[in-house]
């Protein structure tokens, strides 16, 4: 039986060079353009490839969570959400909504790309690892 190898979402974008601006820069992904002009990019970061598709008309573009509230357009799974939410903010990427440990399961984060498509980052609860801090017991 064949083996499915990978998936990778279509965003339709306004603007390729500025779609592939927010990616390279703001996320961390590399970049290639396809076309001349360009209307087609992809932007992958290690096991993680998004599909950028140039839309003419902005008014078509319609992110999910304009048709079902707080719904992504895309979940990208980690394996360290509190290092990749620390570099995103570094990055000076937007954040849509801070860390936390949604109760489906995952410590996650969002941010919106320049069309308003909810982008979020998360890792299962089961791998993440805390360090806590001890408190002395006669303290």
């Amino acid at each position: 039986m064949t083996r499915v190898t990978g998936s990778s979402a279509v965003l339709l974008v306004s603007d390729i060079g500025r779609a592939v601006e927010f990616w390279r820069d703001r996320l961390g992904f590399s970049c290639e353009t396809y076309g001349e002009p360009p209307h087609f990019a992809s932007a992958v970061r290690d096991e993680a490839t998004v599909l950028l598709a140039l839309c003419r008309d902005a008014e078509a573009i319609v992110p999910n969570w304009k048709i079902v509230d707080k719904t992504w357009n895309l979940y990208v799974r980690v394996d360290d959400a509190d290092a990749i939410y620390a570099e995103l903010q570094e990055r000076g990427a937007p954040i849509d909504y801070t860390i936390y440990d949604a109760p489906h399961g995952f410590r996650e984060f969002g941010t919106q790309d320049p069309d308003g498509h909810d982008i979020a980052f998360g890792q299962p609860l089961r791998t993440v690892q805390r360090i806590e801090h001890a408190v002395p017991r006669n303290a």
